[in-house]
């Protein structure tokens, strides 16, 4: 696989990077596009497979899995997998674009170690666990359950940010997404190099 850079945006959920991803999206001038992921999971009522992600079932996913289709993959439920097919990073590289990626963070540092040199990893830090819960709970498109056991992950992933070779802090999403754009701009400049 060759082709144009890699931008992966990961945090715990409710930290704000989808937001800053469909930002960076707007700039055209970072020749960006979005990789959609595939899941097992339900579609929610207001999500367009093909677009917000690809809905494959259990069993197929499973047969992606065996078949090496998976640039990465993760089990981040029960029986709920997620993953980036390499089809389509390869279907954004044939536009010429580059590739930009809103990812749960265990994929996103796969991502970075099988591609160091071409990806950028960003962590998306929000400003605190009760913040995230707070943000979980507006959505209104989950149970208390699951948001408590997202919370619980998200203490996890928070550990993880050290790993990442930039850490945005989403306190002021004005501040964060101006900090996205000229990230994401000065390591398609010059590398890794390039980054403040």
């Amino acid at each position: 696989m060759k082709g144009g850079k890699l931008i992966v945006f990961s945090a715990p959920s409710g930290s704000g990077k989808t937001t800053i991803v469909r930002h960076l999206l707007k700039q055209k001038e970072l020749n960006l596009e979005f990789s959609i992921s595939a899941t097992s999971r339900e579609a929610r009522s207001n999500e367009v497979d093909g677009e917000d992600y690809y809905f494959i079932s259990l069993r197929d996913f499973k047969d992606h899995i065996k078949n090496d289709d998976f640039l990465e993959w993760e089990e981040v439920y029960r029986d709920n997998f997620y993953g980036t097919l390499k089809t389509e990073v390869e279907r954004i590289w044939a536009m010429g674009k580059n590739v930009i990626f809103d990812i749960d963070v265990a994929g996103g540092l796969r991502i970075k170690r099988k591609f160091p040199d071409k990806t950028l990893a960003v962590f998306v830090k929000p400003p605190s666990v009760d913040e995230l819960k707070i943000r979980l709970k507006k959505r209104k498109t989950e149970t208390d359950d699951r948001i408590n056991m997202r919370i619980a992950k998200a203490s996890v992933e928070l550990a993880t940010a050290p790993q990442f070779d930039y850490i945005i802090k989403n306190y002021e999403l004005d501040v964060a997404l101006k900090q996205s754009v000229d990230l994401v701009a000065a390591f398609l400049e010059g590398g890794h190099k390039n980054l403040p």
